[in-house]
């Protein structure tokens, strides 16, 4: 049997340790380091901005009031939305609009800029908007189409 020399370190036979077992919870923080730097990763906010003439409107999209303009609001989903203005003395203006992807957010590339690209990719999509002024109705007509609507009333009633 060999005996040490004393101050001398023992020999290492084999395989030299890994530095994951030279630092123990080396593996945790790892694991964890890797963990925090996906959840900082990726991220792609969608803002709708909506501007009119005259400004201060009422404005609904998919028939949700979102605000009077000028108004922004984040949006999920491209495709089409259902737009109505509304405002005191001007015609309401019912109309669509349809928001297409960018490039960026095409399958498969849409995983690499919501899941990996490292920041925000902040997509603005903006539309101005313009109200006809309300024409008052002509006072003859008016008339003609309370007497025809009265017409029909009484005739439902037989």
């Amino acid at each position: 049997m060999r005996r040490r020399r004393s101050g001398a370190e023992p020999r290492q036979r084999g395989r030299a340790r890994s530095s994951a077992a030279a630092w123990p919870g080396a593996g945790h923080a790892a694991v964890a380091a890797l963990l925090a730097m996906l959840m900082l990763c990726g991220c792609v906010r969608r803002t709708l901005v909506i501007t009119t003439e005259p400004p201060n409107a009422q404005v609904f999209l998919n028939d949700q009031e979102i605000g009077r303009s000028t108004v922004s609001t984040d949006f999920v989903w491209y495709g089409d939305y259902d737009v109505v203005i509304r405002k005191e003395g001007y015609e309401t203006l019912s109309t669509h609009w349809r928001v297409d992807p960018p490039w960026y957010q095409v399958v498969p590339i849409d995983f690499f800029a919501e899941v990996l690209w490292p920041g925000e990719i902040h997509d603005v999509r903006s539309r101005h908007f313009e109200l006809a002024v309300a024409q008052p109705p002509d006072t003859d007509e008016l008339i003609g189409r309370a007497a025809e609507l009265r017409e029909r009333a009484l005739d439902t009633r037989k």
